[in-house]
């Protein structure tokens, strides 16, 4: 049974689809079947993986209303290497629609049950804001991914998507837990960045991903091309720290079924 992992922060600009899209690459890269699902009407981990969001013919938006399943909407993303759930601009329209429909939160958790056993990950990147695509993504998922940048104001609104996230897993989802926190476009020469990491070490601990991503202009540059770093410049630091998150989250789901695994004998 592969593990549903929702990439999310309310705040935009935090490296959010870039990390969904390279750590989908890099888990390929590691021999892991992957599914990304793209549930932000932006489009942008779309086309950031080579596909052309206007000539999508079904969409997230189809697989919501229950117009589609996943199986019939999956695209191939070529050289990234994972299967993709796409969006466009008529995914805007879903948030609306849903609010008129019976288990609009379940839609997701419902149409990823056929697929889950054929993929090892399936990553979905969410909307910069907390609306019901977001919170279809934490009800179908098991963990979450908290990409931010080390700021003053990520540290303010982090508080609100962990009181979300606990709602959720009080209310709709009881096996949701945070999986890691992601510190994005670091820089270690900036003091604040060392501010805040101490803050999030204090209150968050092992939750931290030791993995940190660098401000990278070929992380930057791959998504005009349609490519993760890892195929755009695999050589690049972006890529390399992409990669290492990779192997971090892979160890420590290994540990953590391990310890499953202990409990249950």
């Amino acid at each position: 049974m592969g593990k549903i992992m929702a990439v999310t922060n309310q705040k935009g600009g935090v490296g959010k689809t870039t990390t969904s899209v390279n750590l989908a690459a890099s888990l390929v890269a590691t021999h892991r079947k992957v599914l990304l699902v793209d549930i932000d009407p932006q489009g942008n981990a779309t086309m950031g993986s080579g596909v052309d969001k206007h000539a999508v013919e079904l969409s997230s938006y189809h697989v919501l209303m229950k117009q589609a399943t996943v199986a019939e909407a999956v695209v191939t993303t070529g050289e990234a290497g994972y299967d993709m759930l796409a969006s466009n601009a008529d995914l805007t329209a879903a948030e609306v629609e849903l609010l008129q429909q019976p288990q609009r939160e379940r839609r997701l958790r419902d149409a990823l049950f056929d697929v889950v056993g054929n993929y090892d990950y399936i990553l979905i990147d969410c909307p910069p804001s907390l609306n019901m695509l977001t919170l279809n993504a934490l009800v179908a998922s098991q963990s979450v991914m908290i990409p931010m940048q080390c700021e003053y104001y990520a540290l303010e609104g982090l508080t609100a998507l962990v009181n979300t996230i606990e709602e959720v897993k009080g209310s709709l989802n009881p096996f949701l837990k945070i999986d890691g926190l992601l510190r994005t476009m670091y820089d270690p020469r900036n003091r604040l960045s060392g501010d805040v990491t101490e803050q999030l070490n204090k209150h968050f601990g092992d939750q931290l991903f030791r993995t940190v991503i660098p401000r990278n202009i070929r992380l930057a540059e791959a998504p005009s091309y349609g490519l993760p770093a890892l195929v755009y410049d695999k050589s690049s630091r972006g890529a390399k720290a992409y990669l290492a998150l990779a192997g971090e989250v892979l160890r420590r789901d290994k540990i953590l079924d391990s310890q499953v695994l202990v409990a249950s004998v």
